[in-house]
């Protein structure tokens, strides 16, 4: 059987760079809903947790709308790199990112909440910056359950379906990733290649759930 393994290489791609920008944002946000006091914190709690009871039909609507052509977002991104934004392979990462961060975000402020406050409040008597207390003390302690909520979050960017060919389409060999293969491959009768790359992602994912399950356990055992 001739098997193209470009879907499952796209998703790896999509997967790696979706999870580092919500690495990236999420942790910020996460840090804020964790420790800091401000107007509209509910709201944007809630507004982070909105994918994750949402449709991914809906989601990939909203993208569409944000990122499309006639969307300034859109016309941006346009002007800038010489081409729109949809139905691209990058369009995949925004959807992995919008399908995989606010599980990272909750998971991360729940892990920063469970820190001993008390070394923070030694910190600033010291006269340590907040960015060097978050970096020096906050993050070293919260460090396995944030490392296995990233973990979780690379699971989540790779399995992504509805809402990647919402905006990315399925174009082979440009912006099909294995779960849009696989069905395809469904689809088509071609049982022997679904079973296959399903196998593939399955093992993938089991390892990742491994690491997260090492992690968190290795912490709880601290």
């Amino acid at each position: 059987m001739d098997v193209d393994w470009f879907p499952l290489w796209l998703s790896l791609r999509v997967a790696a760079l979706s999870t580092l920008l919500a690495a990236g944002l999420g942790l910020w946000i996460a840090y804020l809903l964790a420790n800091r006091a401000f107007p509209g914190k509910e709201a944007l709690d809630a507004a982070v947790s909105l994918p994750l009871v949402l449709p991914p039909t809906v989601l990939g609507y909203y993208l569409l709308v944000l990122l499309g052509r006639t969307s300034p977002l859109g016309a941006v991104y346009e002007w800038l790199f010489g081409g729109p934004l949809v139905f691209t392979w990058q369009a995949a990462v925004a959807a992995a990112f919008l399908h995989s961060a606010p599980l990272l975000v909750k998971s991360s402020r729940a892990a920063l909440e469970s820190v001993d406050h008390s070394y923070e409040r030694a910190a600033r008597c010291l006269g340590a910056p907040e960015w060097k207390l978050f970096w020096r003390v906050t993050f070293p302690l919260a460090r396995r359950p944030i490392f296995a909520a990233v973990a979780l979050a690379f699971a989540r960017s790779l399995g992504d379906f509805g809402v990647t060919i919402m905006i990315a389409g399925n174009i082979p060999g440009r912006t099909q990733t294995v779960a849009v293969a696989i069905y395809d491959a469904v689809e088509a009768g071609n049982g022997a290649l679904a079973r296959l790359l399903v196998l593939v992602v399955s093992a993938v994912a089991i390892l990742i759930l491994w690491l997260a399950n090492r992690l968190t356990g290795r912490q709880a055992r601290s």
